[in-house]
Parts: C-alpha cells; structure tokens; sequence
C-alpha cells in the first residue's frame, strides 16, 4: 500500500501517536464506566490511511504502551491494570476494528458503502468484544453490560464513522498525489 519502509514506520508511527493523544482525552457518563473516547475515530482514520495490516501494527504500538504504563488509556491512564480491567475488552477490540474495518476500505477502495459495512462491522465487533468483556470482569449481565457500553455510545460512533468516510478518502487522495501511495 505505502510505497517504502521509510513512510511506512513514518506512518505507522504517526497513527500511533495519534491514538495516544486523542485516546486519552475522555468524556466521563455518570452511568457507565466506559468514556466517550476520540480513540475510535482515530482508528478509523488509520484504516484508511495505513490499511488493515499497518493499521493493527499502529493499534498494537498504542496497546502496548499502555501495557507498560504510559498514560494512553481513558483518562490518561496505563498499565495491566486499565488493560485487562472492565472496560479492557474494549481497548483490545480496537485492534478487530482496524482489522476489519481497513480489510473493508482496502479491498473495496472505491466503494465507499462497503466502507460504512467495513465500519459498522468493526463497531458491531467491538462492542461485542467489550460488553462480553465488561460483563466477565466487572460481575453484570451481558444486559446490563450492553446498556452500559454499547447503547449511549451508537449516537457517538455514527457521528465518528460519517466524519471519516468523508474525511479518510479525501487524505487518502491526497496522499495518493503526494505520491506516498
């Protein structure tokens, strides 16, 4: 996808910073232990501008500073604890996001309603992951666990995945002028 190595780790890397910026910055609901996060429209960026195999390699750079204690994570935190805690499932599902959602993007690149399934897959994925996730580690329902990690957070995901099906093809273009494609 990414002509050479050089703009690849270049890319990679930058998507990954970008995840850590972005990720950490949250809005807190008094009724659920999961935040409104800006970490899901990142990688939904990075699958349209890296691909699905570099996007994961971004997303698993984010995880795994997180795992060593750099305060990525909701709410600037980091380390195991946050990781494989209750809302651990859903920081893991981001890498089934960037796969899914960039398979989607990559091997429909013109089709920009496959890019919606790709997405919404990736989403309906994720909030799978996390709620059966949640549910385990913090003694719920997976009722219960569903209206606290996937129902107040649709309006917010599908806010997040029409801004970037309007943005990421147009970066994705200009890149392609700029000849990084």
């Amino acid at each position: 996808m990414i002509k050479t190595k050089t703009y690849k780790m270049a890319a990679v890397g930058l998507m990954a910073a970008l995840i850590c910026i972005l990720g950490p910055v949250v809005i807190m609901l008094p009724f659920t232990p999961i935040p409104i996060s800006l970490a899901t429209l990142v990688l939904y960026l990075s699958a349209f501008v890296l691909g699905y195999r570099l996007a994961t390699i971004s997303c698993l750079i984010y995880l795994l500073l997180g795992l060593v204690g750099l305060p990525v994570f909701s709410g600037f935190a980091g380390g195991a604890g946050k990781l494989f805690g209750p809302t651990g499932g859903y920081l893991i599902g981001y890498l089934l996001v960037v796969y899914v959602s960039g398979y989607f993007i990559e091997k429909f690149y013109k089709m920009w309603y496959f890019h919606l399934i790709g997405m919404a897959l990736a989403t309906a994925i994720l909030y799978l992951f996390g709620t059966v996730w949640l549910a385990c580690c913090a003694d719920m329902t997976f009722a219960e666990a569903f209206m606290a990690g996937v129902i107040p957070f649709i309006p917010g995901d599908i806010v997040k995945i029409v801004i970037i099906l309007f943005v990421g093809p147009m970066i994705r273009k200009r890149l392609y002028k700029a000849g990084v494609y």
